[in-house]
């Protein structure tokens, strides 16, 4: 399972159509894949595993995001005050 994975990670160019956000419109998609990715993270390494699928959630949400947003967001998390639930 784990190469489909790696395969699939290997062979991104962008994101992929997600059903969840039919719309143009593509900024919920943008911080859904963000909070998914750090939520991803998070329970991976609580449980010491790898967190290489992890990477899918960040490609996706870098190709969707300005780089402005996700800095914010970065500094929010490390001041405590993300309004997400990570």
């Amino acid at each position: 399972m784990s190469d489909t994975i790696e395969e699939k990670i290997k062979n991104y160019r962008t994101a992929p159509f997600d059903a969840r956000f039919p719309n143009t419109n593509q900024t919920r998609n943008c911080f859904q894949n963000y909070l998914d990715f750090h939520r991803c993270n998070k329970a991976l390494s609580a449980k010491d595993q790898d967190v290489a699928p992890c990477d899918w959630y960040q490609r996706v949400y870098k190709s969707l995001c300005p780089m402005s947003w996700v800095a914010r967001w970065d500094e929010q998390i490390e001041n405590g005050s993300f309004p997400g639930k990570i």
